[in-house]
Order: structure tokens, then C-alpha cells, then sequence
């Protein structure tokens, strides 16, 4: 429930967090419990890709060259499809990566709240160099949380599991430092502007309480009996 005096405006709030800091999962959260729309700059991107839209295949040239997407492309992206959502409160996920990009966001909406997850990378290298692949079937094992039940073998055909590229420690380690060197100026532009709003933790379940707690205040709840359990 919102505090007396809050207003019922609408929220502008971004959830940044790095690759494997839980922020889908809480992502997903926010929007079963809170009344705004959750918009994905990646889920978008794959469908403006596959409905072949301008800027859709705008995208997919740089991406069939490897290369990152610029930021002026994922800005038209983003800002093109939240003129659709005016009327709504919204969270933001994905948009903005970097400076140029939150700056052109603020050119257009004022962001309230940014919801920093701040989860260690050790942590985080853990949880994504655990995952194992049968290629075959595609089934899914976790060191951690569901091993197979002989290290390296997949239970039912007895055929050795992969480790996806993404998921080798090496890359892992590599993409958190990009990260980390590409968002770094974008939380320190929100914490200046003081809308940023950092949650520590290494566990999802543990984190997302304090989350939960935060917006209650800020946006209102679907379900006022909503659990604050997942």
C-alpha cells in the first residue's frame, strides 16, 4: 500500500543488474505483484528482428557482423515502443546499458527509480559456469542445484554433457567486466541524479524482500494480499 501522501503517479523505473544477478527472476516479480509494464530492450529487439521491422533489421546487420548494436538504434528502439505505454507505470530492463543511452532516456521521461542488483561476481560466476548441456536434447543440468548423477554424463543416454561458450569461465568472466566497465558510468549518473537505489546480496530470495518493500512505497500492488514469499 502506497504511504498517505504518496500519489498514485505513474513510475519510470530502469532494473539494471549484471548477466546471471537474478534480474529476470525479479523482473518477473515485480510485474506478478506491481500494477506497471515490464519491457525487456532484448525481448524486444528479438521480435522487432523476426517481424523485420526497419530498425529490426537495422539490428540484425550489426549483430550478423558481430558487433554491438549502437546506441542511437537501441534508443529509436526503446523510446519508439514506450510511446506506447505512456499511460502505464514501467520498469525497463536491458535500456539503459550505457552514458549516451540513459542520457537520451531522460531526454525524453524522467526516471524515479533505478533498482541497482548487486550481486558478487563470484557469485555470479558460480551460478553461470554450473549449468552443463546435453546437446542432443537440450536438457539442462546444474552443478549446484541438479547434477547429473555421474560428473559430465547425461542421465539418460550416458553421452557426455557440453559447456556452452557463454558459459565457460573465461567468458563469463569476461563478460562481467564488460559489464561492469559499460554500467559503471550509468550508476554513477543515477546516483548523482539520486534515484538509484542498490540491493546487495547473493541469493534472489534474499534480495527480493527488500526490493519488494522498496516499491510498495513507490507504485501500487496488483494483489494487495500478495505474499512477499516467491
Amino acid at each position: 500500500m502506497l504511504p498517505r501522501g504518496a500519489s498514485a503517479r505513474l513510475l519510470r523505473a530502469v532494473i539494471l543488474g549484471a548477466p546471471g544477478s537474478g534480474k529476470g527472476t525479479v523482473s518477473s516479480r515485480i510485474t506478478k505483484h506491481f500494477a506497471l509494464k515490464h519491457l525487456s530492450s532484448g525481448d524486444l529487439l528479438r521480435d522487432d528482428m523476426l517481424r523485420g521491422t526497419e530498425i529490426g533489421v537495422l539490428a540484425k546487420t550489426f549483430i550478423d557482423q558481430g558487433k554491438l548494436i549502437p546506441d542511437e538504434v537501441m534508443t529509436r528502439l526503446t523510446l519508439h515502443e514506450l510511446k506506447n505505454l505512456t499511460q502505464y507505470s514501467w520498469l525497463l530492463d536491458g535500456f539503459p546499458r550505457t552514458l549516451p543511452q540513459a542520457e537520451a532516456l531522460d531526454g525524453a521521461y524522467q526516471t524515479d527509480t533505478v533498482i541497482n542488483l548487486n550481486v558478487p561476481f563470484e557469485v555470479i560466476k558460480q551460478r553461470l559456469t554450473a549449468r552443463w548441456i546435453h546437446p542432443a536434447s537440450g536438457r539442462v543440468y546444474n552443478i549446484e542445484f541438479n547434477p547429473p548423477k555421474a560428473v559430465g554424463i547425461d542421465d539418460l543416454t550416458g553421452e557426455p554433457l557440453i559447456q556452452r561458450d557463454d558459459d565457460q569461465p573465461e567468458t563469463v568472466v569476461k563478460r562481467l567486466k564488460a559489464y561492469e566497465v559499460q554500467t559503471h558510468p550509468v550508476l554513477e549518473y543515477y546516483r548523482k541524479k539520486g534515484v538509484l537505489e542498490t540491493f546487495s546480496g547473493t541469493e534472489t530470495n534474499k534480495i527480493w524482500p527488500h526490493v519488494y518493500a522498496f516499491l510498495q512505497t513507490k507504485v501500487p500492488q496488483i494483489n494487495q494480499k500478495a505474499s512477499v514469499t516467491p
